[in-house]
């Protein structure tokens, strides 16, 4: 990546992450929030576990609100997005103003949401900022390997939650393939026995379940150093 600091293909990745996490668990919420509303015994329990993150809410009014809007939860979408805003910020010479601005816009939706009777309806917008976030990734920032960084990050993201989640095989193969072929013309160092390592459990179809740490492990793996 030429003159371009270790820091920088840092944050690159991790804004990635980040924007992708709060775009796909947004997805994820929307789906499960009427069971939440509907169902006494909805275990976000479970969820919490799926996820590895602490299981610190007393009530499934409590996990809407802290896990979306709670900015001293770790956890929650409001500080995804914050840690996205952060990283964007020091990015903003390579993302453009028009970029940046989407980022800066998502935040507010999520931000001014907290009140809301209905979340999914509310947060609505964020998704619409977020699929133009990436769009003017496309237009703006013009050095491919910058490009492919902050795509690999999206894509380790949305890979590991749809490792976690059980989201169906198909899904989980093309964003491994995904991965694969961004991870390929990235100019930094990775780990190809993970890889391959990870490409070998998926290609077992359904029973890539029964391996579903050693799986998480590997993608972890991959782009360890960054």
């Amino acid at each position: 990546m030429g003159a371009v600091s270790i820091e920088t293909i840092d944050e690159l990745y991790w804004l990635g992450r980040y924007t992708e996490r709060v775009f796909t668990m947004l997805q994820v919420f929307e789906k499960i929030y009427d069971q939440m509303i509907d169902s006494s015994d909805f275990g976000y329990d479970d969820y919490c576990e799926r996820l590895a993150i602490p299981n610190i809410y007393v009530s499934k009014e409590d996990f809407i609100r802290r896990y979306l809007f709670d900015a001293e939860n770790p956890d929650s979408l409001l500080s995804n997005l914050l840690r996205a805003y952060d990283n964007a910020i020091l990015l903003r010479q390579i993302l453009s103003s028009e970029a940046l601005a989407y980022i800066h816009m998502s935040l507010d939706v999520l931000k001014s949401s907290k009140d809301s009777r209905t979340p999914p309806w509310s947060l609505q917008p964020l998704t619409d900022y977020l699929f133009a976030f990436w769009g003017s990734v496309e237009d703006y920032v013009e050095d491919e390997d910058e490009r492919n960084i902050l795509k690999a990050g999206k894509l380790c993201e949305r890979l590991d939650l749809y490792l976690r989640l059980d989201m169906p095989l198909p899904l989980v193969e093309r964003e491994f393939c995904r991965l694969c072929a961004r991870v390929s013309k990235l100019h930094v160092e990775y780990n190809l026995i993970a890889l391959a390592r990870l490409g070998e459990i998926i290609e077992k179809g359904e029973a890539w379940k029964e391996q579903r740490q050693e799986a998480l492990t590997a993608l972890g793996s991959i782009l360890e150093m960054l």
